[in-house]
């Protein structure tokens, strides 16, 4: 296939294709409708009769080509395999154009300092497990850096303190940066405003700007009530994000509030379904940094 690619991207060569295709032509007169020599026309059609694209026969004191139909079929499928994985329903190409369509209105309305002071945003789940395993995973780092996150970012480092004033801190990075030699997706840092285990969680977090500024407060309240389900105790998950103290720059976090929190509630309510709910410190992908 790399071969058919290298050989297709050439305009010149494209230009032989497509004359080849409506029938077979000799060399001089493929040359002549495409208005170049006649020794640079018989080496692209080398390159495209290596890579399979033409086929050729010498009939007296001509050459003459012909498209081989099979190898541009092939391709066509390549090409029609990997559009159908863009566009697959519920596919990351999906929540892309969400979140451009998003961003674009955030960025138009964000005209001056705190011109999102007061939006809010409420997501609700009914989760597997009591209200007590539910809490582990909102607050102990090892399972919380499992969900929290959406799907394409991953927890890099994140610190947790599930006391009244204590510490959050939330870095991520894209799920495919391994080694962590790409750029920092993001980071926030927050404080623990109330911690009723089993009841009631409630914090502030503010994303940080590449300057280190921060670019909003949101204040995050998470209410959970036991429920009984068909496969036994579950959880309702409540979340109420307000933002405030919003700046210009922060129309891009913004953006993706709804999307981003919606899919790494997902992933909560995906890793609680699955069970068990055992978890060690070495299972989580986190930076060691987050022991401290």
């Amino acid at each position: 296939m790399d071969a058919l690619l290298s050989a297709l991207a050439d305009p010149a060569r494209w230009r032989l294709v497509t004359l080849l295709a409506e029938r077979p032509r000799s060399v001089g007169v493929l040359a002549q409708l495409a208005e170049a020599r006649q020794p640079q026309t018989t080496k692209h059609l080398q390159v495209l009769e290596r890579a399979g694209v033409v086929t050729s026969q010498r009939t007296g004191q001509r050459r003459v080509y012909a498209l081989r139909s099979a190898a541009l079929r092939d391709l066509a499928v390549a090409l029609s395999g990997l559009a159908d994985t863009a566009d697959q329903d519920g596919g990351t190409r999906a929540t892309f154009d969400a979140y451009g369509t998003s961003l674009d209105a955030e960025r138009l309305a964000a005209r001056d300092a705190g011109w999102a002071d007061g939006r809010s945003f409420r997501f609700s789940r009914s989760l597997a497990g009591r209200p007590e395993l539910v809490w582990r995973h909102l607050t102990e780092p090892e399972l919380l850096a499992r969900w929290w996150t959406p799907d394409d970012l991953r927890v890099s480092e994140l610190l947790f303190e599930a006391r009244p004033g204590g510490r959050i801190a939330h870095e991520y990075r894209d799920a495919e940066d391994t080694d962590g030699t790409d750029v920092v997706v993001g980071r926030a840092e927050g404080v623990v405003v109330d911690a009723r285990v089993g009841e009631h969680l409630a914090y502030r977090l503010s994303p940080q700007l590449p300057d280190g500024g921060l670019a909003f407060t949101a204040h995050v309240d998470l209410g959970l009530s036991p429920t009984r389900t068909g496969a036994g105790a579950g959880t309702d998950l409540d979340v109420h994000w307000r933002i405030t103290d919003s700046t210009i720059d922060s129309a891009d976090f913004i953006a993706g509030i709804e999307i981003g929190f919606g899919q790494s509630l997902d992933k909560l309510a995906a890793t609680l379904a699955a069970g068990p709910h055992d978890t060690h410190p070495s299972d989580a992908a986190i930076d060691p940094r987050s022991k401290k």
